[in-house]
């Protein structure tokens, strides 16, 4: 009987530990989202954003307040200007990104 207890108590251990790092490891999409606006002017330079696959793309009133090398450090994995849009793709992180910013501008 004690043996069962012993290893039920390290079950449950085992249980917090894991929901903890879980909780770690969860990004936080609304300051990522946040940073992004940020490194692409602020929230007046953005005219349209959205979101297609792993690509999310934004129209702006003027590009060259984009900080490109930051939005690569946030985790973009690829950066393509046209015009007045740049299209970053993000992977599977795009669709939360754009729903997050949504809420913003």
């Amino acid at each position: 009987m004690n043996t069962i207890l012993q290893y039920g108590i390290i079950l449950i251990v085992l249980i917090i530990i894991s929901l903890i790092v879980l909780k770690l490891m969860k990004r936080d999409f609304s300051v990522e989202a946040n940073k992004l606006i940020g490194y692409l002017g602020g929230k007046d330079n953005i005219i349209n954003a959205e979101c297609n696959m792993s690509r999310f793309k934004v129209t702006l009133k003027d590009v060259s307040k984009v900080d490109k090398d930051a939005i690569q450090k946030l985790g973009a994995k690829g950066i393509v200007e046209i015009d007045n849009q740049l299209k970053i793709i993000f992977g599977k992180d795009a669709r939360q990104l754009k729903k997050y910013i949504d809420e913003i501008i």
